[in-house]
């Protein structure tokens, strides 16, 4: 007898799901309510930090289990089953990052590299769009460092060639560059459905992005899904079985996922 099938839709926030400049979710609240139950499992997988995905998942008052930061941690994957970890960490802390690029970056590099923390209030809520409410929650962050670099693509590509050398990476979003371990959303996608194969091994993934960050998540999921952003069109993304739509977040966001669950009720 076949095992009951479940569905774990792997998703980006900003730009995704949530609408690009207000970060709002109110069209699709009731349509992710919805498809949510026991065997459909909506995860964040964002740069977002715990602060703002526990805010998210107070909104659409629901505990959703989520990765944050880039890959960095996994949390709440005992709210599927309660003999599973509470958190994973798959990073190292964010004062060893800062130690490791203070003694390995040259410093006609470091000057390039403003660092979010250290800019006025006024600038970190242009560069993030974010309401001054909800500056301390977005810098709250464990393991990533946000910045701008202010230099050309060469520079940019030395430098991240130097921190690749010492296992740490740059992952680029809608509006910074974040400063990581050796970590992305693709890989902590992977470990948590390892962790989940305890659970079910019958299983099917969607993972969802808008961004470049979010694209090896959405290589390695069975339904690759690309809500539309204006900052690259689709041939210049080399995924096999895309499904896309023409409308920005939120709407976009059920677009895509009602398309994905089709083709899976298709192939059962």
């Amino acid at each position: 007898m076949k095992k009951k099938l479940s569905i774990l839709i792997f998703t980006d926030l900003d730009g995704t799901l949530l609408h690009r400049d207000k970060f709002t979710f109110e069209e699709i609240k009731n349509f992710i309510k919805d498809i949510i139950s026991d065997r459909i499992y909506v995860i964040p997988n964002t740069s977002k930090t715990d602060r703002e995905i526990l805010s998210f998942n107070q909104k659409l008052g629901e505990a959703l289990p989520y990765i944050a930061e880039n890959g960095s941690a996994i949390k709440g994957l005992n709210l599927i089953n309660k003999d599973l970890p509470k958190e994973l960490i798959l990073s190292k802390e964010k004062e060893e990052l800062i130690n490791i690029f203070e003694n390995e970056v040259p410093e006609n590099l470091k000057i390039k590299c403003k660092w979010l923390s250290k800019m006025n209030k006024e600038s970190q809520i242009k560069i993030l769009g974010l309401a001054e409410d909800q500056l301390t929650s977005a810098l709250d962050r464990k393991y990533t460092i946000p910045f701008i670099f202010d230099g050309n693509k060469k520079e940019i590509n030395e430098l991240s060639k130097i921190l690749k050398f010492k296992s740490l990476t740059l992952q680029e979003g809608g509006r910074v560059i974040n400063l990581c371990d050796k970590v992305s959303k693709a890989k902590a996608m992977q470990v948590f459905i390892r962790f989940f194969k305890q659970h079910s091994e019958n299983i099917k993934t969607i993972a969802v992005g808008d961004n470049y960050n979010d694209l090896d998540m959405m290589k390695i999921s069975d339904y690759p899904c690309l809500v539309f952003n204006d900052r690259f069109t689709l041939d210049q993304i080399f995924i096999n079985n895309l499904i896309s739509t023409n409308k920005p977040s939120p709407e976009g966001w059920a677009d895509v996922i009602k398309i994905a669950m089709e083709k899976i009720s298709e192939s059962e």
